[in-house]
């Protein structure tokens, strides 16, 4: 079989012996028809990289330079050189070309190392990296060659760095240390290297000169670059310091080396190098399988019900960060939606698939019980969670946020971060590389968690909302009075933990009937008490939503529920609020973002009917007054009727102050 060979100098080998290419035109000519192998290459864009000043006869030279290359290749055994229409098409078979077989056995590399077969995907990475014989295509200068051959070269130092910090997790602290130390003297910017240095010398006990090396790499990046080193980089050099567990070997395979990313990455395609087909088999020793992580998720609810839907909307959102980026979904919806039993219930589902550790915290940042929780107290939750003694904590949440990403780096984990206020609280919490899928609930819609997949959580359907009713409540019961049943659901707006309550007050009620819990429900007073246990209240609950807004915000949430319409749009919610209408429309964003009205239309908005009982509770300010709120309301029917209002009323409208 004919080899053709680019991870070094370019040479074609038959039987193992060199092919002589003659010429650096035709070798030029091999490069760049091998970069597009398979795929008809231009005539003209031969021309363009064979000649800087292309002569007249340029197309003549490249069909003789054909001709000759023709001569040479092989007949037969899956080698070809078309003629198309516009140019040469050569192909040749998938094992022919070295650098196809060097990303197929990293690809195989890289699955044996998530089925944890360290000594396999050790023994790929490296018969991955000994077909290599120089820099790729060293010799040919061309400007698509040269391009591809920097992409080879760099997915040959990654794969190096792969391989340095599989051994490490394969126990190979002392024979590494060697050619580390020639690697990081050939590469002395390379973070992954000098972490794996740094970590197989303090595994070999010499912890101080672990620590000359991270202060020899932190002298050459700040003279040369005017950069201090990475966050990991800094983590592992403080956790050395402190002699920390974690740099002295996992408990877990799954603990990743001090390189602090995932080993045996896939090399991203190099352009006009076909990718190898799929992974080359190889066999190799039985490695013990890897011991699955611990699983923090609170429990899911026995009787979740419906949202199908929903569901599968998730589980499909799953996994979108790819291998170099956390895959983060961030589910938000108003108070009661339903949001942390969705997540809980799929996180579950999921569990199996992230093997290295589920991890849930609560961050109450809508909680009426207690304040938001710091960044800081949260990291110290998921670390201590993740094994680190309490005294061992590092202070400060930038050096938690640091410690945290490292040990998640290189797992397959699972991370739940609950009613999130905003942003920045959870910005710290979350991993740095691949492999970690986080699902964030909040009652707002976080705009700002860039590269996150935003899923807006409504209320239920109907019919799952019947469902859900009769599941808690009793199928006879639901079957016994259907329409009623169907009105409570309505009267609860559908919302999953009012419908919840409502359908606990008739399970523990067997004497009342959906009737009658239907006409208490019909008015605000009456749900207020009906939507109310021993351990929860609806209303409660809700009130939070608002205590965040401003004292602005919570003044024009309050004027627009008063509005006697089911819903309004921008011009009416001016109106009723005296304000103009960009100012309105500033105050519509708040609400819509933190799902407090909901947009029904690109002009039309409305308030969720529980929500807007309790914005009509909200505290009056004491300007306003009883005479304040009549003028509103007259407002309101003046602008829904498409009259001007009085000018008594304008007079008395209430102003939204900060």
């Amino acid at each position: 079989m004919t080899q053709f060979l680019v991870l070094g100098s370019l040479e074609m080998r038959r039987a193992g012996e060199l092919v002589p290419v003659r010429g650096m035109r035709q070798q030029k000519l091999l490069a760049l028809l091998l970069l597009s192998v398979g795929r008809v290459v231009p005539v003209d864009v031969l021309v363009d990289e064979l000649w800087e000043t292309p002569p007249s006869s340029a197309r003549t030279q490249v069909h003789n330079a054909v001709h000759d290359l023709r001569r040479i290749l092989p007949v037969g055994g899956g080698s070809s050189l078309i003629t198309a229409d516009i140019g040469y098409r050569l192909t040749v078979p998938d094992d022919a070309l070295d650098s196809h077989l060097f990303t197929g056995r990293i690809r195989a590399a890289r699955q044996a190392e998530r089925e944890n077969r360290l000594t396999e995907a050790v023994r790929l990475l490296q018969s991955a990296l000994d077909l290599w014989r120089g820099d790729a295509f060293a010799g040919i200068k061309c400007s698509a060659v040269l391009g591809a051959a920097v992409t080879l070269d760099e997915q040959r130092l990654t794969a190096t760095e792969d391989l340095m910090a599989l051994r490490l997790r394969a126990g190979e602290c002392n024979a590494v240390v060697g050619e580390l130390h020639a690697l990081i003297a050939k590469y002395p910017l390379r973070e992954a290297l000098r972490g794996s240095l740094m970590t197989a010398l303090c595994r070999s006990g010499r912890q101080a000169d672990a620590l000359a090396v991270y202060d020899e790499g932190r002298r050459h990046l700040v003279e040369e670059l005017g950069l201090e080193p990475g966050r990991r980089l800094q983590t592992l050099h403080a956790e050395i310091l402190a002699d920390s567990p974690a740099v002295h070997g996992p408990e877990r395979p799954a603990r990743p080396p001090g390189a602090g990313r995932p080993p045996a990455t896939t090399p991203a395609p190099v352009p006009g190098v076909p990718e190898a087909p799929g992974p080359v088999p190889q066999a190799g020793p039985p490695v013990p399988v890897r011991t699955p992580g611990r699983n923090f998720l609170p429990p899911g609810l026995a009787d979740f019900t419906g949202r199908a839907g929903d569901v599968r909307r998730l589980l499909d959102a799953v996994g979108v960060g790819g291998d170099a980026s956390p895959g983060v979904v961030a589910v938000d919806g108003t108070a009661g939606a339903g949001k942390t039993s969705l997540v809980v219930h799929v996180g579950h589902r999921l569990a199996a698939a992230h093997p290295d550790g589920q991890y849930a915290v609560e961050l109450h940042g809508f909680s009426p019980l207690r304040e938001p929780v710091p960044p800081e107290e949260a990291l110290g939750v998921l670390l201590q969670a993740d094994g680190v003694a309490a005294d061992a904590l590092p202070e400060g949440t930038a050096a938690r946020s640091a410690l945290w990403r490292s040990r998640l780096a290189g797992r397959r984990c699972l991370l739940v971060l609950d009613d999130a206020l905003d942003t920045a609280q959870i910005r710290p919490l979350l991993p740095g590389t691949g492999g970690v899928t986080v699902l964030v609930t909040s009652r707002r819609a976080l705009s700002a968690l860039d590269g996150a997949v935003r899923m807006p959580l409504d209320v239920m359907t109907h019919e799952d909302a019947v469902a859900l009713l009769g599941r808690i409540a009793g199928a006879s019961r639901a079957a016994a009075e259907p329409g009623e049943i169907a009105r409570v659901v309505a009267l609860c707006g559908h919302l999953p933990l009012a419908v919840r309550i409502a359908a606990t007050r008739l399970r523990d009620r067997p004497a009342m009937r959906a009737g009658d819990l239907a006409e208490r429900l019909s008015h605000p007073a009456g749900r207020r008490r009906c939507l109310r246990t021993s351990d929860r209240d609806l209303a409660q609950l809700l009130s939070p939503s608002f205590g965040r807004l401003t004292a602005a915000e919570r003044r024009y949430s309050r004027l627009l529920s008063l509005h006697p319409a089911a819903s309004f749009d921008r011009g009416r919610a001016g109106a009723v609020t005296g304000l103009g209408p960009e100012e309105a429309e500033e105050f519509l964003d708040v609400l819509l973002d933190d799902n407090l009205i909901r947009q029904d239309a690109p002009d039309r908005f409305s308030f969720h009917e529980l929500l807007r009982d309790c914005a009509r509770e909200l505290p009056v300010e004491q300007e306003e007054g009883a005479r304040g709120q009549r003028a509103v309301t007259e407002k309101a029917s003046g602008a829904s009727a498409g009259t001007r209002p009085s000018a008594a009323a304008l007079v008395s409208r209430p102003r939204i102050a900060a």
